[in-house]
């Protein structure tokens, strides 16, 4: 995948993807917050298949729903983004870990681990963005966590896989 980045003096900034199947995807982020997305077939590359225009949060709720914010499938059991040595990491908590049934401020993963929980899915239909010290670590949780690789392995393999070793 090939993504270009230009300025647009005035209006924002464009964003032209070339997929690997050849077919392109341009997005022009507007300063006013509205975003346009244009859809270009390989057949025909210089008229736009389709275009669609999003304000900011319609723009940013397909984002999540792309970034697999809201929806994991279920085939994925874990999956990561990185950013230099920051990784994001989706880990689903196993029957047995040791952080099972305790707060996030039990754990205390920040100090003892330098990773975050960003957030925690409890089953299907809630999700908990940005979950407080308070909030209660489950069996079959999954937890969005950030941290450097190490870290989050350690934490993974100590607390939220069966039998961990704290």
């Amino acid at each position: 995948m090939v993504v270009r980045e230009s300025e647009l003096p005035g209006i924002g900034r464009k964003f032209e993807i070339d997929t690997q199947e050849g077919n392109r995807i341009v997005i022009i982020l507007h300063d006013d917050g509205r975003r346009e997305v244009y859809y270009f077939d390989k057949r025909d590359l210089e008229e736009s298949a389709f275009d669609i225009t999003l304000n900011d949060t319609e723009a940013r709720q397909l984002a999540a729903i792309l970034g697999g914010m809201i929806y994991k499938p279920k085939a994925m059991e874990t999956i990561e983004v990185a950013f230099n040595d920051l990784i994001i990491e989706w880990y689903k908590v196993e029957s047995g870990a040791k952080a099972h049934n305790k707060t996030i401020g039990d754990i205390d993963v920040r100090s003892n681990y330098d990773v975050t929980i960003i957030a925690i899915m409890k089953g299907p239909k809630t999700k908990l963005s940005s979950p407080g010290p308070d909030t209660v670590i489950e069996e079959g949780d999954t937890l969005v966590i950030s941290g450097e690789r190490g870290n989050l392995k350690r934490l993974i393999t100590e607390l939220l896989s069966k039998g961990g070793s704290a």
